[in-house]
């Protein structure tokens, strides 16, 4: 199945995304100065990431326990 039909998947592919927009900002600042089109959603995510670094952090954890318990 798609991430899109499977709901821990999409959970799973969305941490993932935040927590690489937020990485790939602090290393490239330059390719995340533009906030509109299609690049806007790399700098939102990475908004995401920053400003919610802590609820972020405990959505991986319990994403990481979920996949290699259950």
């Amino acid at each position: 199945m798609s991430a899109l039909f499977n709901f821990h998947s999409f959970l799973t592919v969305v941490l993932l995304g935040i927590c690489t927009c937020t990485y790939l900002k602090i290393q490239f600042p330059a390719f995340f100065e533009q906030r509109t089109g299609f690049r806007g959603f790399f700098w939102k995510a990475a908004r995401i990431g920053e400003r919610l670094s802590p609820w972020v952090a405990v959505g991986c954890f319990t994403m990481g326990v979920s996949v290699i318990f259950f």
